[in-house]
């Protein structure tokens, strides 16, 4: 069994929470929390006998073997270290690190202590993905590829009023890009491998950090449109464009309805019996690698090139992006 700890108490650690109970071989049993009344009252509602606000200790004490890092974004990585030198596997919740060169810093401290470090990307993971993967083969020869995430987002009537939120911190790595433009950059680079070039730009709210954007990612053969917003909405589909058709997803962050039509035929509609909750998935790919059954090794890859495609739209947005109340 798997003993896990987990730093951070808000909603998605929870969530979290939920996934690991419905997975097998894996078990929460220590909340950390820098205010311990607020971890007891997290651990109780999660069901976890102990609680504690020393990290350097738990780390240390031998009572667990991993760790689940679902603290602001800025400080994954010092957490993450801290664990990899005591021996202990790390879980980070999206995104890994605010940069690249954070996230290969942890991974070659990981590789020279022994053990896993690992980002739960939820989509990548669903069956849903991978229904998306066995169907592409249909579609001929991929020329076009546009996939989104848009969800308009309740802190952002704080920003409205005046208020700097976490995910809304710059300072904390927060904004639409590192929240939501991730998992269409991960669905892309997980079924089709890092691109070529990427361009972009983004919308900059009045925290500073980034409320919506979109980029164009070129690849040898084809090119891909990726969008993120946290201060609007969008009800529009994925579509992968192939010579022979095209393929049109519902939702990238959990696919559960594929539609391929190929040209000069019915459209053919798939459903995905997949999980409510699918970080249940993500969860058991931890557990997988924690065990020694596969490799880390191309699940750190694609991590890694997400946050240099991360970095490179941020510098394309250095001198086009665009703030409230007009260009920069």
């Amino acid at each position: 069994m798997i003993r896990l700890a987990t730093i951070g108490t808000s909603t998605i650690t929870e969530r979290f929470a939920a996934a690991v109970a419905a997975t097998e071989g894996i078990r929460i049993d220590v909340v950390f929390s820098r205010d311990i009344e607020r971890g007891r009252a997290f651990a109780d509602r999660l069901g976890v006998a102990n609680a504690t606000d020393d990290l350097e200790s738990l780390l240390r004490s031998g009572t667990v073997d991993a760790v689940y890092i679902g603290s602001p974004n800025g400080a994954h990585a010092a957490q993450a270290h801290a664990a990899i030198a005591a021996g202990v596997h790390v879980f980070l919740e999206k995104p890994a690190t605010p940069t690249a060169a954070e996230f290969a810093d942890l991974v070659a401290a990981a590789r020279a202590r022994g053990v896993v470090v690992f980002e739960g990307m939820r989509n990548v993971y669903d069956p849903g993905m991978a229904l998306v993967a066995d169907l592409l083969p249909q579609i001929g020869r991929v020329r076009l590829v546009s996939f989104g995430q848009s969800q308009y987002s309740a802190r952002y009537d704080l920003v409205l009023r005046g208020e700097t939120p976490n995910i809304f911190d710059p300072a904390l790595a927060g904004g639409a890009l590192f929240d939501l433009g991730v998992y269409p950059l991960s669905a892309l680079i997980h079924l089709f491998g890092a691109p070529s070039s990427i361009t972009g730009s983004t919308v900059t709210v009045a925290t500073g950090a980034d409320g919506a954007g979109a980029a164009v990612l070129s690849y040898p053969d084809h090119v891909a449109q990726v969008s993120f917003s946290k201060i609007g909405v969008s009800r529009r589909p994925n579509e992968i464009q192939g010579e022979l058709g095209t393929i049109e997803i519902d939702e990238i962050t959990a696919p559960r309805e594929v539609v391929v039509a190929l040209r000069g035929a019915e459209a053919q509609t798939y459903r995905v019996d997949g999980a409510e909750n699918n970080m249940r998935y993500e969860a058991a790919r931890f557990a997988e690698l924690v065990r020694g059954e596969a490799d880390a090794s191309p699940d750190q890859e694609r991590t890694l090139a997400v946050l240099l495609a991360v970095e490179a739209i941020r510098a394309a947005d250095a001198t086009t992006g665009n703030e409230e109340g007009g260009r920069r």
